[in-house]
Parts: C-alpha cells; structure tokens; sequence
C-alpha cells in the first residue's frame, strides 16, 4: 500500500528563497531522519513564500502508511515559521 500526502505551506516571513530555504529544509531533514518516507517540495519552487510538499510512504497495510503520514503531517503543522495552507492525503492507484 502506498499513501502521498500533499501539503501546501505559506512562510509569511521569507523575503527571499534563501529564507524560504532556511525554515523549509530543518523540516525536511527533521521528516527524513524520523520516519521512513520520501518528501520532496514538488511545486512553487520560484516562490519564496510557498511551497508545496509531496510525502510518500508504502507499507503493507494502509493503517500503517496512514499513520506515518499522520504524524508527519503533526511534525510540520507544529514547525515554526509556517502556515500549513492545505494538506490531503491520498492513494494513488495501482497500475
């Protein structure tokens, strides 16, 4: 089973993409080294007050790749320097 999370982030203090960068990558590093997914920012990447996030993680049974992905999604709502805008989770389809 593989789950995407998507969250879109607002950081209403970076006046730069180097600032953006400085509040964005602590959290991705933090993601990475806790749990056992894939996060990459997909989109907005000009942008140096947006971003959007795509999560990824597979396991055997959906509750567990629900669950990683929950607390993934708590980690980066409680991070400072940002907004989460919106966030979704979802399952692609096997092919």
């Amino acid at each position: 089973m593989v789950g995407v999370l998507e969250i879109e982030l607002h950081f209403p203090a970076c006046r730069s993409l180097k600032e953006k960068r400085a509040v964005l990558r602590p959290i991705t590093d933090r993601v990475r080294s806790r749990y056992r997914v894939t996060i990459a920012e997909v989109a907005h990447q000009e942008l140096h007050q947006r971003a959007l996030l795509e999560v990824a993680a597979a396991a055997s049974a959906e509750h567990v790749v629900r669950e990683e992905l929950e607390a993934v999604e708590r980690l980066i709502w409680s991070s400072p320097g940002l907004e989460v805008v919106a966030s979704r989770l979802w399952w692609p389809e096997a092919t």
